[in-house]
């Protein structure tokens, strides 16, 4: 895909490009050897294209979702609950406690994020992994 894109930007004197990946670039999750090497790759490929790029006026950036209101994460808690028997409700409750501001993020929310790293706001910013996640990550870097 960045193959095709690229003439288009360079033609154009720039562009942006977003990779979305998973929190597991930062904090490696358990049980998911093969997802955590795989994400990170392509964390290490937008970094690597953000220094190659970043002379034609080409930005290339991550976006890491938390835990976002969708239907993912809905059918995960959904699997929690009927596996231990406890209601829905109390697996959602408990998870939501789990991020610092006490929610899930919403569509919407990591949508913007997004926009803005594509947008002419985030014109110096090349090269990083944004996390949305509602400050539940406890990495310093």
């Amino acid at each position: 895909m960045i193959r095709s894109v690229l003439p288009s930007m360079r033609e154009r004197g720039g562009g942006s490009i977003v990779t979305v990946t998973s929190s597991s670039v930062k904090e490696p999750i358990d049980m998911l050897l093969l997802s955590n090497v795989m994400r990170s790759g392509v964390t290490s490929l937008a970094k690597s294209l953000s220094q190659q790029l970043a002379a034609e006026g080409i930005r290339v950036n991550n976006l890491v979702p938390g835990a976002i209101n969708t239907d993912r994460l809905r059918g995960l808690m959904q699997t929690q609950a009927d596996r231990t028997g406890r209601p829905f409700e109390e697996i959602s409750k408990a998870r939501a406690a789990t991020v610092p501001m006490a929610r899930f993020g919403e569509a919407d929310e990591f949508g913007q994020a997004g926009a803005f790293l594509l947008s002419d706001a985030a014109a110096y910013i090349t090269g990083e992994t944004l996390v949305v996640d509602g400050g539940a990550m406890k990495t310093v870097w």
